[in-house]
């Protein structure tokens, strides 16, 4: 499958899902409010899955592809949801962003928290430095073959690989199996949550695997 497939079966994947059911509100601990609202970005949000799309296909720049995504950010009116709603849209305004590999961080900050704490934000960024990383692991997810990264701060001979992790993909939702091998001290995840950790002592990789099914089962009806 070529990268051009792979993004435009990731933007359709995208706009398939139902992004503010009560179960994808339950998983970040939050209740949904308003029913109506929230359709109205879902709508939002899928049209410019589908403008997407349409660009991708036509093979446009990077520079037209990320003033879709600004045009339809900017058209959200964030004063009218709180904190976390608005960190929920972000959230999907960054997946969008990275399907079609455009960075948007300085946006969706803007968006979020105003122009000037963004600018605070991005200088704090600037003093501090661009955060190191030891090794990036990779493995592909199981139904759209998203890059899930994760990517490690810190090693230290002697750290166990104590334990499988489920996690899930941002992009399609799909729940994956991860093991990330010992000696790892700090890590940061990626595109993914980490759903539910299997002590190695207690589960074997069949029993890994049996409990994923089971979550993959039970979550998704």
């Amino acid at each position: 499958m070529n990268d051009k497939q792979t993004i435009l079966d990731n933007l359709n994947s995208f706009r398939e899902r139902n992004k503010f059911s009560a179960s994808e509100w339950e998983k970040r601990g939050l209740n949904s409010s308003d029913v109506d609202l929230y359709n109205g970005i879902q709508n939002l949000l899928n049209n410019c899955a589908d403008n997407l799309i349409e660009a991708t296909n036509a093979d446009f720049t990077p520079r037209k592809i990320k003033s879709i995504l600004k045009n339809s950010l900017d058209s959200i009116k964030n004063l009218e949801y709180d904190t976390e709603e608005r960190e929920v849209i972000c959230e999907y305004f960054d997946q969008l962003s990275k399907i079609v590999s455009v960075d948007f961080k300085d946006n969706l900050n803007s968006w979020l928290y105003g122009k000037v704490l963004s600018t605070l934000l991005r200088v704090i960024s600037f003093l501090k430095g661009p955060e190191k990383f030891v090794e990036t692991l990779s493995q592909d997810c199981t139904k759209c073959s998203s890059k899930l990264e994760t990517f490690i701060k810190r090693k230290e001979d002697g750290i166990p690989d104590h334990s499988w992790t489920i996690i899930q993909c941002d992009n399609c939702n799909e729940f994956n199996l991860l093991s990330t091998g010992p000696n790892i001290k700090e890590y940061r995840f990626g595109n993914y949550k980490s759903i539910e950790q299997l002590p190695k002592q207690e589960y074997t990789k069949e029993q890994a695997y049996q409990r994923l099914e089971q979550i993959k089962f039970f979550r998704k009806k």
